[in-house]
């Protein structure tokens, strides 16, 4: 259960800022288009609920320098501070907890995130963090809350999922994860400038377009994936009937037209994928809709009524045209089936998107030309070619350190040392598989029908959103 704290005088007066941080102007990693911090406004609305004034500044987005930042703290006078961290941008976070208590070395500062998630001790390791959440964050930033401002602070080094310095060492609690999602309120969209946000998605026409999450956790054990260690190895989900509540209410509000479920496997759970299609059928939402699934996760009847629900387009991590190199990152597909789930969905009028990865440990340059036919032969509407890096936690970053056959990208970052290719000529032949798959004439004319000559010409083949082999 979650905390259902009664607001007090105490909590009252208790202001919390939650924060992103932008990557390293010369990040090894594009972060792509930038979505509204989904995971920082589900935290804002439980804290609001229970008593908290919050605040949200997405300091990816609004850029403010330190100095900007520092005038903030000093008008909001926060006394918590929740900052969310990822690998890419582990430094401007630690740079912006200095720069926080130097206004006031009252506040605690509380990390959470990916990076926190996996390397909790390089944060421990700065002073000025005082805390960090492993997993999802809800339960822990609330108790931590309000254990702080109830004085009640014995409390602190049993909550599940909190991280903190001791004298004996660091303290990892490890966490509990939410079993009834339905208990956490819909995300505060209302403490962003959504009109500063780019509301539109690459895969649908419909405008406005926004994001949601409806589930959390995987089944599957990619060896390049880490979302277990943050989520967990359950998938837990919000029931059909709240994902439709949901739905209505970025309808009613935000004149939202458009979303993209951006969970990594919408179908996993069939019964409850049926339901919420046949939920919004019966509704008539009118909704125009993207997710993110498995090859192995779709059927003919599902498609179909996937596509009457207002499906448009469903990406698909392919990473590889290679039976061994998929093998080898534990992905457990088949090429046969790639073929045969984008047949599925061109007979159901779903667009199909899709990445690939380039660079994988033991892969070679003819296993990532065999990539790039085998996406003209499966003609995807769209696709992209990722370089591939290894994240902290992960099990093929783990195999890289035993091996010592990797590059350090960065603090935390690898990718292979391969003796066919450098890093930087990876990078290259990344950019030239973009080309050669998208500066083909039938791409060409597949994207000036999608898009029109003029809007065409603007993006000149940069593309939208863009897919990671991971969470930096």
């Amino acid at each position: 259960m979650l905390p259902k704290t009664q607001p007090s005088k105490s909590i009252d007066k208790t202001t919390v800022l939650l924060m992103t941080t932008a990557p390293a102007e010369n990040a090894a990693w594009f972060l792509g288009k930038r979505l509204p911090p989904i995971g920082l406004m589900y935290i804002a609305s439980t804290l609001e609920k229970a008593g908290y004034n919050v605040h949200i500044l997405d300091n990816y987005l609004m850029k403010k320098p330190v100095e900007e930042i520092k005038q903030l703290i000093g008008s909001l006078n926060p006394q918590i501070v929740g900052i969310t961290c990822g690998s890419a941008t582990y430094h401007r976070c630690v740079t912006t907890s200095k720069a926080i208590k130097e206004v006031n070395p009252n506040i605690k500062i509380v990390v959470g995130g990916w990076h926190a998630s996996y390397k909790p001790d390089s944060l421990l390791s700065h002073p000025e963090i005082d805390y960090v959440v492993m997993g999802e964050g809800e339960r822990a930033i609330t108790q931590l809350a309000n254990a702080i401002s109830n004085g009640n602070t014995a409390q602190i080094t049993s909550i599940a999922g909190l991280g903190m310095r001791s004298n004996s060492g660091n303290i990892k609690n490890p966490p509990i994860y939410i079993q009834d999602m339905d208990e956490i309120p819909y995300p505060a969209r209302h403490l962003l400038p959504l009109e500063l946000y780019d509301r539109t998605i690459e895969f649908i026409d419909a405008t406005p377009a926004d994001v949601m999450s409806i589930s959390r956790g995987c089944v599957f054990n990619c060896g390049f994936c880490e979302t277990r260690k943050l989520w967990g190895n359950i998938c837990r989900g919000f029931s059909p009937h709240r994902v439709i509540d949901e739905i209505k209410d970025l309808m009613n509000r935000y004149n939202t037209r458009g979303i993209y479920f951006i969970n990594d496997n919408f179908t996993l759970h069939k019964d409850k994928t049926v339901e919420l299609c046949n939920l919004m059928i019966e509704k008539k939402l009118g909704l125009e809709w993207v997710c993110d699934t498995r090859v192995d996760l779709v059927t003919d009847e599902l498609l179909a009524l996937m596509s009457r629900a207002g499906c448009r387009t469903i990406w698909f991590g392919i990473e590889s045209a290679s039976p061994r190199i998929l093998k080898r990152i534990g992905r457990n597909i088949t090429p046969e089936q790639v073929e045969a789930a984008f047949k599925l969905c061109k007979k159901h009028h779903i667009k199909t998107a899709c990445s690939f990865m380039l660079g994988l440990p033991d892969e070679t340059l003819a296993d990532m030309k065999a990539s790039l036919e085998f996406a003209k032969k499966i003609d995807p509407d769209w696709c992209q070619f990722n370089t591939f890096i290894a994240y902290p936690d992960s099990k093929l970053y783990n195999e890289l350190l035993v091996s010592g056959k990797y590059n350090k990208l960065d603090e935390f970052l690898l990718s292979v040392n391969s003796d066919e290719y450098t890093y930087e000529e990876l990078q290259d032949l990344q950019r030239r598989f973009f080309k050669k798959f998208h500066m083909t004439p039938r791409q060409i004319i597949k994207r000036i029908k999608r898009e029109g000559i003029l809007s065409f010409t603007k993006r000149r083949l940069t593309g939208g959103i863009r897919k990671s082999n991971g969470t930096a």
